[in-house]
């Protein structure tokens, strides 16, 4: 299998739908089979979100597609919910700012770091409609410029 570096995964949507205060980066805890189908960018991040429980971090609706030609497991389900790997003081930190300022927790990307899946996390606040128009007009702006340029 090819060595893989960089992101494999992004989730496009939601840089569009919160504003990012903050970028966390977290390990995720995968079986075999599912480390290699994301590392061959089967990981699919779009409606995904992550939540502080119990003193620990997890991953919800990240789907992952089984790898072919592996051994699944039986009844394995691609969007099962993941834990994160971050250190105590991380989560403690996060789960205060989380109830406190009613913030959401986003993933933004997946990507690989010496081997290993990690995913950055967004600690987010969502936008409000006015400010998804302007950010879709700032975007048609940006767009005509270029195409200005180029002639």
């Amino acid at each position: 299998m090819p060595q893989v570096t960089g992101t494999i995964a992004e989730n496009r949507r939601a840089r569009f739908d919160y504003e990012i205060l903050e970028k966390i980066e977290a390990g995720v805890v995968l079986s075999g089979h599912e480390v290699k189908s994301a590392k061959l960018g089967r990981l699919n991040l779009s409606g995904s979100y992550a939540l502080v429980r119990g003193g620990e971090a997890y991953l919800f609706n990240a789907s992952i597609q089984p790898f072919p030609g592996a051994n699944v497991p039986p009844g394995y389900d691609p969007s099962q919910n993941r834990t994160l790997l971050l250190e105590k003081k991380q989560i403690r930190e996060l789960e205060g700012k989380l109830k406190e300022a009613r913030h959401t927790l986003v993933p933004l990307r997946a990507f690989v770091t010496r081997n290993l899946i990690k995913v950055e996390l967004g600690l987010a606040r969502s936008k409000k409609g006015t400010d998804k128009r302007e950010t879709i007009k700032k975007r048609e702006t940006d767009r005509e410029v270029r195409r200005a340029l180029k002639r």
